[in-house]
């Protein structure tokens, strides 16, 4: 007696290639929604906190103006100018200074937001302003949803206009990598590269 095979329709909802095909878009859809949800809720917040992410003393001097229309907001000055500098900026504004704080870990964007972030989950903060330049705020973004959104930190961007045209998308993609790896890892690779 010969046994015959079958040919049994394949299960087109549980078909491996199938399931591999969706998963990419799906984590896109995912990211998508989760992005989209933090860009709406930072519409609605209230930053307790003014980041200014280090690296012109333009955005200090941004920081400076925005700070005095918002006289409860305390500003955190990650790895800017010379500490002096920083100082003497914000008491000419007549600042008060236990308003500034002023953090020299960060050595790029990506520990810009790994120093800080434990300090601010700590201190119970949950969302923040974001200053920095137009053409830096799409990689500042994508590091901050990363590592601040992990511990449910809101960014409401405050872009400096440069002037200057926005950074090309490889550095977001790979400082977004470097984020995710950090939130795995503890680690940000900032000893493996150039600083910027």
């Amino acid at each position: 007696m010969e046994l015959k095979a079958h040919n049994y329709p394949k299960n087109r909802i549980f078909n491996p290639r199938g399931i591999k095909a969706a998963i990419l878009p799906t984590i896109i859809l995912g990211l998508g929604v989760f992005f989209g949800y933090r860009q709406i809720a930072s519409w609605f917040v209230q930053p307790e906190v003014i980041l200014v992410l280090g690296g012109e003393p333009e955005r200090e001097k941004f920081a400076v103006e925005f700070a005095r229309s918002h006289p409860t907001t305390k500003i955190w000055v990650s790895s800017g100018s010379p500490e002096e500098y920083t100082e003497m900026l914000f008491d000419k504004a007549g600042i008060a200074r236990n308003r500034l704080h002023i953090d020299r870990r960060a050595l790029d964007t990506v520990t810009n937001f790994t120093t800080l972030v434990d300090e601010f989950n700590h201190q119970g903060i949950d969302s923040i302003y974001l200053v920095t330049s137009d053409d830096h705020m799409r990689r500042a973004q994508v590091v901050g949803e990363v590592v601040f959104g992990s511990r449910g930190i809101i960014i409401k961007p405050l872009p400096l206009n440069s002037g200057r045209e926005p950074e090309p998308v490889v550095k977001s993609v790979r400082d977004g990598t470097r984020a995710i790896v950090w939130l795995f890892t503890g680690l940000t690779g900032a000893s493996l590269l150039k600083h910027d």
